[in-house]
């Protein structure tokens, strides 16, 4: 960042409660378009004709339409005006999502999740733009409150999908998520400032550097393997989870494994304590907590009684562990943020769409490796995989306080 931009930065002022709480909320409403599917593959397949095998692309689809916006369209907020940028996103996102709610053959619902992800990455443009706004003092506490809305937007897709399919239809979900993602750029258009990023860099050489932030940027690395740990095992826990509540040993209905989730979002709590926490100079100490509160998510159900007369003492587990965890993963990404954020803003939108992308990978791998270990060797198997991942992170993180303590003890 040059001198000037950093002045310019430092005496703007700083972003305002309303202008926080719309951007959270803009966040998680784009967000949830990830996770509607999820819940709905059984009837989005039978109605679409899509086979058993390949129900899977519903899910997997969105995932890679999302991938591919991190990468090549989420930099581009280091290049191009960011309040049109997102405005031409969330429009293509809620075409996507007409096409999706008409759809009557699976090719054409499959296509359209592949947009949906695509367009969705926007989301991911707005969180820089809210630590752009934000003054340096108070920028972790911000995007943690937008990132609190991120993460209410994903725990709460799912059962609310669930809920109003129950009611109504698929169909349903996905045009009045049509109408609700219209809203939301039509109110962020008239609502944020422009932000024209100054560079001259072209795009070619925008994605080129992509690479060049991954290899000179240990912060990044670091990060993004913390959160790759937590994401893991937070995609390996809410694919299996839900086959575990919907089994013998608790028999919940659609609408039971809905309000679980409901339930579970407690844990974005921690969003802006972490972010305090960041701006008082502690995310050293934060990040062993929230890796450690990943360990304790899947130790604790390993200690429920498995008998039927304890049935409900094992529900209660599993609901504290829900909500440990997504405390966890909440804390770990606002901290992880925070930290990236820090480096310039002149490359945040880059920095971000790494990092997610880094991270998704590991969510993508814990999902895939939870359904086939939780099949193949059953729950507690699947429990300690889940472990294994914030548990590989939390030893990684202490080479970092490894070296910062060598630092403090043997300054230069």
């Amino acid at each position: 960042m040059s001198s000037s931009q950093h002045v310019a930065e430092k005496d703007a002022p700083d972003i305002s409660n309303g202008m926080v709480m719309l951007l959270a909320v803009a966040t998680g409403l784009i967000v949830a378009n990830l996770y509607y599917a999820q819940t709905l593959v059984g009837p989005i397949s039978a109605a679409t004709g899509l086979s058993a095998e390949a129900a899977g692309l519903i899910v997997t689809l969105t995932q890679i339409g999302y991938t591919i916006g991190l990468l090549f369209i989420v930099p581009l907020g280091d290049l191009l005006e960011n309040r049109r940028l997102i405005f031409t996103g969330l429009l293509f996102t809620s075409a996507m999502l007409i096409v999706a709610a008409f759809s009557t053959s699976a090719w054409l619902f499959l296509v359209a999740a592949l947009g949906i992800g695509l367009g969705s990455v926007a989301a991911q443009i707005i969180v820089p733009f809210a630590a752009h706004l934000s003054k340096e003092a108070t920028r972790g506490h911000t995007v943690g409150k937008v990132v609190s809305g991120l993460l209410l937007g994903i725990m709460l897709a799912r059962p609310v999908a669930s809920l109003v399919a129950d009611a109504t239809n698929w169909h349903v979900v996905f045009g009045g998520a049509a109408v609700i993602v219209l809203a939301v750029a039509i109110i962020l258009r008239a609502k944020l400032p422009e932000r024209v990023p100054v560079s001259e860099i072209t795009y070619p050489a925008l994605l080129a550097s992509l690479w060049h932030l991954f290899a000179t940027t240990p912060v990044l690395r670091r990060r993004a393997a913390y959160h790759a740990g937590l994401f893991g095992s937070f995609s390996l826990f809410w694919t299996v989870a839900p086959l575990m509540l919907a089994g013998p040993q608790f028999h919940l209905s659609q609408t039971g494994i809905a309000i679980f989730a409901l339930v579970g979002m407690a844990g974005a709590v921690a969003s802006p304590i972490a972010g305090r926490l960041a701006d008082a100079g502690h995310t050293l100490m934060a990040t062993a907590a929230a890796l450690a509160l990943g360990v304790i998510a899947f130790a604790l159900p390993m200690l429920a009684p498995e008998s039927a007369a304890m049935r409900n003492v094992s529900l209660g587990i599993l609901v504290v562990a829900s909500i440990v965890l997504d405390m966890g993963v909440a804390a770990n990404l606002v901290l992880g943020q925070r930290a990236i954020f820090s480096l310039g803003a002149h490359v945040r939108s880059r920095l971000n769409g790494v990092y997610f992308a880094l991270f998704f990978a590991g969510g993508a791998l814990g999902s895939a490796l939870g359904g086939w270990v939780y099949a193949e060797h059953g729950w507690h198997a699947a429990l300690l995989t889940g472990m294994a991942f914030p548990g590989l992170a939390l030893i990684y993180w202490m080479t970092e306080y490894a070296g910062a303590t060598s630092t403090q003890r043997n300054p230069a």
